[in-house]
């Protein structure tokens, strides 16, 4: 059994409006795997509906993590149990910054990991961690003190979502369109950051409808993603097909799905 399984999995909006129609996912530690369709696929509201967004119900199915329902524990929960998602669009947060943000959450997992008692990261060791990984992400180190994804630019925020990742060590991280919005050596950080971290203690679930990523991040699994559902699996090559043929092949065959 994978550490993340995805069984016929439907999630509709508040409004009862079905975006994800049964899907099925197992993921791994040390393992890649990239979800690639088109705007307005689903493939957001899957990521969403995984890490517990309030504004999508889960009508069928289920998400096991390592053995324990998903489905029953709020977002929280749900990341203290090793799940993390890295934003297409982060949000700042005014006040807060990311040296606080990030001990905050750190000490939050410990806290958990510990039975529930205080066990808050030492300064020190804290620091020392924070700035080699911010060094790794080529994130300035001003970032540290400035109120969180607050003015930074596109680029920023997606380095700071991956250096939250690199400090909080998830077993399972999905990635909602990270690549959105980089430039050619952002976007080259990024994947570095991605690969160094994905090996025996983590997973990663990547989600994009642009091959450009995947020239940097080599996948393990590619699913095609239309219609709210997956429609086809292969390896890395069929990310290169998508790119020189589009979408346009899978299409009838998502119809097909939905009719049967």
């Amino acid at each position: 059994m994978a550490l993340l399984e995805i069984r016929n999995l439907h999630v509709a909006l508040e409004d009862g409006t079905e975006i994800v129609k049964g899907v099925d996912l197992a993921v791994d530690l040390n393992e890649k795997h990239a979800i690639m369709g088109p705007n307005g696929s689903g493939k957001s509201t899957l990521a969403y509906a995984l890490m517990g967004h309030p504004a999508y119900e889960i009508t069928e199915g289920e998400i096991l993590f390592d053995g324990a329902d998903l489905v029953t524990m709020g977002a929280d929960e749900r990341a203290r149990q090793g799940l993390f998602l890295a934003f297409q669009y982060p949000h700042a947060i005014p006040g807060v910054t990311v040296t606080s943000f990030l001990r905050t959450a750190i000490n939050a997992l410990r806290k958990a990991r510990n039975g529930g008692e205080e066990d808050p990261v030492p300064i020190p060791e804290f620091r020392k961690e924070l700035l080699a990984a911010m060094a790794d992400l080529k994130v300035p180190r001003e970032l540290a003190s400035r109120y969180l994804n607050d003015g930074f630019s596109g680029g920023e925020k997606k380095r700071v979502e991956i250096l939250q990742m690199a400090l909080l060590k998830p077993r399972i991280a999905i990635l909602d369109e990270t690549d959105s919005g980089l430039d050619i050596d952002a976007l080259k950080i990024v994947a570095k950051g991605v690969n160094s971290l994905v090996g025996p203690d983590m997973g990663a679930v990547v989600i994009t409808h642009y091959q450009r990523i995947l020239n940097y991040i080599t996948p393990d699994h590619v699913h095609v993603f239309v219609d709210g559902g997956i429609v086809a699996s292969g390896g890395s090559e069929l990310a290169q097909q998508l790119e020189a043929e589009g979408y346009e092949a899978f299409i009838p065959a998502a119809e097909e799905v939905e009719a049967a």
